[in-house]
């Protein structure tokens, strides 16, 4: 017998909020409508089999951020096996249970115990079940249930971002799109209007207006100048609820930039500008600057300058500062305060960058006027050619007037001028000139030969102000004169067949001519007077600058005349004529049957291949012979060669020479027998000197012995004797020092000994040697060089 059981769930939410319920699934037959109710069934074997249904109930909502003190009531379990004796046991799993959500176990009462944010979680799913509280066992299977939390209006709406930045360009439309701003709001956007935002402007009217449901900001005003204001604020509002009253809200700033476009033209400040300028102003050099204002900024405030009218729009130019925006008037060309002294210029200002929606505001340019004054300079003379040409004859006596130069002062003083030669142009100092009036003329013959062209360059500086010079350069060209004789090309030699025939051509003469005559060469060949009668060949002038020697006879025997000398006579037809002979060497030789010559000697008769053996030797004898003398010649040069005692790359003359032999100072009465001096009949006449090797035996050249003897001082015979050796060829060279070991009562010198100078040379003054003649003159450079040196 079955026996069916009943399982009850039922749910409600107490005060104040009810609670409401969503039927998910059809009704069945068999079950009353009206008990709203899930039936399970089962058997005492735990199995549990599918019954009957009536309607199941499984989708619950709950308010969220509920604020009572106690938990919020939910709904309550029930199983229709319960019999309120407490033998049934509720248990509620899943999401929450037991935190969020609790039951009671004997009542099936389920209750939410805290606040419930649907943003954070808004759908709880759970699952009851009904078991027995003795065995343990379900009496009725798992039912699963859903709770939503419903949501209220809780969350304002908050834009993507706290600061938005935008920019729209001035002089734009009404309407013309600049930044959309966005605002979400977290409530749910299916429920009600919680979520529904509306945007409004707060502040920016009436330069902007923003559309209420995308949040689009748009212009609203015509004509808005970033000149007058470039910057703007603008607060943009969404409310949720459709802006309802009640509704929650957010804000956010649009800061909105106005961007340039070119609607200003440029503006002179001025309408007159006036500079001035030195007139030695070279090319390019800057007089003023202008500059013209423009409201824009970047490239639509850029402005070109330019010249468009004037009295010197050839004299002076503009360029733009790309930097400053500056307009640079610059000199164009030289200028000249005597020609003209002020200047009017037309200088415009233009946009190169233009748009054309805005040319109804008028022409995107301005003019104004620029006044230059030149300002007089003190400049050097002016020639009155850039460069002068001048030519002269050859033959040109000294002084011969060639031509002249000019130049004057171009200022209005009009101040005098000298002229010059520049010396490095002439270093030969060939032409002069007259520093008064410029004339050019020869210093020294010319010779065109020499030098065709002469570059000098002539000064030309104000007397009254030598700073201010100029030059000029001077070309000279020599004109030619015949004063050159024409003369072979070439040194002709050349030979005859022994069996020539007559009339037969033997060589072509030519000749070349230094000169250069206007209409060119033109020579003429002839033998010599004295060689024209009775010659062996002639001379046949082929009228082209050119000449032939032919035969005379037949035949030639070069055993009675091996060689021929022909003087040719050779003339030009310029004026003077001149003329000159060379001389033509025609030697006799054997040729072949060809006419190719094979030997010109006579020997070769007899050994006609090669040279016989008595001259082979007779040539290397004479080899040998000048190679000995040769030998003998460097060897005598080298015996008698100067050897000097000491070596030294330096001249012998310059040093002082050493023996190597010390004395004893002083006090060695034997190092020296001054006897001799005294006694100059001891004297060896053979002597020689010992820092070189003799060269001959030279005797020094003596006075008479009588004139010796007379003369008994000491001094009288020292200055005897130095007057010999100045007169002596074998004596010491000029720079060497002789060396004289007496040095006289109260002599002006003192003492000159090394030993006794060397402690005392800082206290002595050696400029007296320079007065004691030529041959101290070494002493006096060496002792006085060396104070010098210690002064400085």
């Amino acid at each position: 017998m079955r026996t069916y059981r009943y399982f009850f769930l039922l749910f409600w939410v107490g005060q104040p909020y009810p609670t409401f319920s969503t039927p998910l699934s059809k009704r069945t037959s068999g079950f009353p409508a009206k008990k709203r109710a899930l039936e399970l069934s089962g058997n005492s074997k735990n199995e549990l089999n599918r019954s009957k249904r009536s309607w199941m109930w499984n989708q619950f909502f709950l308010l969220e951020e509920y604020t009572g003190s106690d938990y919020q009531y939910v709904g309550k379990l029930h199983s229709d096996q319960d019999r309120g004796d407490g033998s049934l046991k509720y248990i509620l799993s899943g999401d929450g249970a037991g935190d969020l959500f609790i039951i009671n176990e004997n009542t099936g009462d389920i209750q939410a115990t805290k606040r419930l944010d649907r943003e954070e979680k808004p759908v709880y799913i759970l699952r009851a079940q009904a078991i027995n509280r003795r065995t343990g066992r379900p009496v009725e299977p798992e039912s699963e249930f859903i709770i939503k939390i419903h949501d209220i209006n809780d969350n304002e709406p908050i834009f993507t971002k706290e600061v938005y930045t935008a920019t729209v360009p001035e002089m734009s439309d009404v309407g013309t799109f600049v930044v959309q701003v966005t605002a979400t709001d977290a409530d749910d956007p299916t429920y009600g209007n919680s979520a529904k935002v509306v945007y409004s402007i707060l502040q920016g009217q009436p330069y902007f207006s923003v559309e209420s449901e995308t949040g689009i900001i748009k212009t609203a005003l015509l004509n808005m100048d970033r000149e007058n204001r470039e910057q703007y604020q603008v607060v943009i509002q969404a409310k949720d609820m459709g802006g309802q009253m009640g509704g929650l809200s957010g804000t956010t700033t649009v800061n909105i930039t106005l961007t340039d476009v070119n609607d200003n033209p440029p503006r002179f400040p001025q309408s007159t500008y006036q500079f001035k300028t030195p007139e030695s102003s070279p090319p390019g050099t800057p007089i003023g600057r202008i500059k013209a204002s423009d409201a824009d900024v970047g490239e639509n405030a850029e402005i070109e300058y330019s010249i468009t009218d004037g009295e010197g729009l050839d004299m002076f130019d503009v360029i733009t500062d790309q930097e400053t925006q500056e307009g640079i008037i610059t000199v164009k060309k030289l200028l000249d305060f005597e020609k003209k002294k002020v200047y009017t210029l037309k200088v415009e200002a233009s946009n190169p960058h233009v748009e054309p929606r805005f040319l109804y505001l008028g022409p995107f340019k301005d003019s104004a006027t620029v006044r230059i004054v030149v300002e007089d300079v003190d400049e050097p003379p002016v020639f009155s050619k850039l460069a002068y040409v001048l030519q002269i004859r050859e033959d040109a006596q000294i002084n011969t007037t060639i031509g002249s130069v000019t130049a004057q002062d171009p200022d209005a003083s009009r101040n005098p001028v000298k002229y010059s030669v520049d010396r490095h142009t002439d270093m030969d100092r060939i032409f002069n000139i007259d520093s008064g009036n410029g004339s050019i003329f020869t210093s020294k013959l010319l010779d065109r030969e020499t030098l065709l062209w002469h570059n000098i360059t002539v000064i030309a500086t104000e007397i009254n102000n030598p700073k201010q010079s100029s030059r000029v350069p001077l070309y000279i060209k020599v004109l030619d004169v015949n004063d050159n004789a024409p003369e072979f090309a070439e040194f002709y030699e050349t030979f005859v067949c022994e069996k020539a025939k007559a009339d037969q051509l033997i060589q072509t003469l030519r000749a070349v001519d230094k000169d250069d005559p206007y209409s060119g060469h033109k020579f003429s060949f002839s033998l010599a007077p004295e060689a024209a009668s009775g010659s062996n060949f002639t001379i046949q002038d082929n009228k082209d600058n050119t000449a032939g020697i032919l035969t005379r006879k037949n035949g030639y025997n070069r055993h009675e005349m091996s060689t021929y000398l022909l003087p040719v006579v050779i003339s030009d037809n310029d004026y003077p004529v001149q003329s000159s002979t060379g001389t033509v060497t025609v030697r006799v030789c054997a040729c072949d049957h060809h006419g190719n010559m094979q030997s010109c000697h006579a020997e070769a008769l007899i050994h006609p291949t090669g040279l016989s053996t008595g001259a082979l030797v007779a040539i290397l004898l004479c080899i040998v012979i000048l190679l000995v003398t040769v030998v003998l010649f460097a060897a005598l040069r080298r015996q008698r060669k100067k050897e000097p005692l000491i070596i030294s790359k330096e001249d012998i003359r310059d040093n002082i020479v050493s023996y190597n032999d010390e004395g004893g100072g002083e006090e060695d009465t034997q190092a020296f027998d001054i006897g001799t001096l005294r006694n100059p009949e001891a004297i060896e006449d053979g002597k020689l000197r010992r820092d070189i090797v003799p060269e001959a035996l030279l005797l020094p050249r003596r006075t008479p012995t009588a004139a010796a003897r007379d003369n008994t001082d000491v001094r009288d015979f020292i200055n005897q004797r130095l007057q010999e050796n100045d007169a002596d060829p074998a004596a010491p060279p000029y720079d060497s020092l002789a060396t004289y070991a007496y040095e006289g009562a109260g002599s002006a010198a003192e003492s000159l000994s090394s030993l006794e100078s060397a402690s005392t040379d800082g206290d002595q003054d050696y400029d007296y040697l320079s007065d004691w003649g030529p041959r101290f003159k070494k002493l006096a450079d060496m002792y006085g060089g060396v104070d010098s040196d210690r002064d400085s």
